[in-house]
C-alpha cells in the first residue's frame, strides 16, 4: 500500500483479516448441520492445504529452518486443527450467535500468548482494559440458562486458547517469512494427517448435501483457513500482535449481523449490550497497547553539570 503509514497499513490488513474471518462461525454452523464434524474440520484443512501447496509450488519461497518446526507446529495446531475442531464441535451444542460472544475473549489471548511468544510488552493500563471486556464477555456466558451449554461453552474455551496461541505464533513468524508464507507453511505441515482423515471420515454419499453446506465449507476452507490468514498474520507483524490483536473485538458485532441476517438467529440486546461494553475496553485497551518510552535522562554538557541545572543558574540573578 504505497503512500500508506506502516501503523495505518497494519490495521486495514488487521481488518480485512477479522472481517474475513467474521463468517467463520455461522459458515460453521451451517456445514456442521449436514457434515459430520470431525470431517469438516479435516475437509477445511485439506483444502486450504492443497491449494497452500500449490502457491508454495508455484511462488518458490525461502524454506523454514529446523528451529522453525516447533513454531509451525504451533500455528497448525491452534489454528489449522485446533480453533476448527473444538468450534465445530461447540456448534453442536450452542448456536453461532451465543458463540460468538467468546470471541470477546480471544483478544485477551492473544495479547497474553503475545507477551510469551512474541516478546510484547502493553501498559498496565492495557491489562486493565482487556481483563474487564474479557470478564463481561464471561460473565454474560455464565448467566445464560437453557439457551447456554456447559459442554459447548467449555469447548468454545478450549477453542479461543488455542487460536490465540496460534494468532501469537504466527504474527512473531510472519515478521521472518510473511503473512501468507506462514499460514501456508502451517497448512502444508499438516496436509499430511488432515488429508487422510478427510477421506476417513467423508460421510457415505454426498447426494443429500445442501448448497449452502458447500459453500460454507469452502468458505471455512478457503477464506477462513488461508486467505483470511494472509491479511491478519500481516498486519500482526507490521503492527504488533496485542495491539492489532484488539480489532478482534470487531468480529463479534460482524458475526452477530451475519447470524441474523443469513441464519435468523436470534440476537438479544443483552448480546448487543455486551458487545458494546467489551468494544469500548478494547478501544482502551489498543489505547495503551504500546509500552511507555523510557524516560530520557538530563544531557550533561561538557562539563559534567547538566542542561537542566546551567538553565536554572543562569535564570537566578
Amino acid at each position: 500500500m504505497t503512500g500508506v503509514s506502516p501503523t495505518r497499513t497494519a490495521w486495514i490488513n488487521g481488518f480485512i483479516g477479522v472481517a474475513i474471518f467474521s463468517g467463520s462461525l455461522p459458515a460453521t454452523r451451517v456445514a456442521v448441520a449436514e457434515f459430520d464434524p470431525l470431517f469438516l474440520t479435516f475437509a477445511r484443512a485439506g483444502i486450504a492445504g492443497a491449494v497452500a501447496l500449490a502457491l508454495l509450488a508455484l511462488i518458490p519461497q525461502k524454506r523454514p529452518q529446523r528451529v522453525d518446526a516447533v513454531p509451525l507446529l504451533i500455528v497448525a495446531i491452534g489454528v489449522v486443527i485446533g480453533f476448527p475442531l473444538l468450534t465445530a464441535l461447540a456448534l453442536q451444542y450452542i448456536t453461532a450467535a451465543h458463540s460468538i460472544v467468546f470471541i470477546g475473549i480471544l483478544p485477551l489471548a492473544t495479547a497474553i500468548f503475545g507477551v510469551i511468544r512474541a516478546g510484547d510488552r502493553p501498559r498496565l493500563a492495557f491489562w486493565i482494559f482487556a481483563v474487564a471486556g474479557s470478564t463481561l464477555v464471561a460473565g454474560f456466558a455464565l448467566t445464560q440458562d437453557l439457551q447456554a451449554s456447559w459442554t459447548g461453552d467449555l469447548l468454545m474455551l478450549a477453542a479461543i486458547i488455542a487460536c490465540g496461541l496460534g494468532y501469537a505464533e504466527g504474527g512473531h513468524l510472519s515478521r521472518k517469512f510473511g503473512g501468507w508464507q506462514v499460514i501456508s507453511w502451517a497448512l502444508v505441515l499438516s496436509l499430511p494427517l488432515m488429508a487422510p482423515l478427510a477421506f476417513m471420515t467423508m460421510p457415505a454419499t454426498f447426494s443429500g448435501i445442501s448448497a449452502p453446506a458447500w459453500f460454507s465449507l469452502a468458505y471455512v476452507g478457503l477464506f477462513s483457513m488461508l486467505i483470511g490468514f494472509v491479511f491478519w498474520y500481516r498486519g500482526l507483524a507490521q503492527g504488533g500482535v496485542a495491539a492489532v490483536g484488539q480489532l478482534q473485538l470487531l468480529q463479534p458485532f460482524i458475526s452477530l449481523i451475519l447470524a441474523a441476517g443469513l441464519l435468523g438467529e436470534h440476537v438479544s440486546w443483552q448480546m448487543l449490550a455486551v458487545s458494546v461494553a467489551v468494544v469500548a475496553c478494547v478501544a482502551g485497551a489498543k489505547k495503551f497497547s504500546q509500552p511507555r518510552p523510557p524516560c530520557r535522562k538530563p544531557r550533561e554538557n561538557s562539563g559534567g553539570v547538566s542542561m537542566v541545572s546551567q538553565q536554572r543558574s543562569e535564570s537566578q540573578p
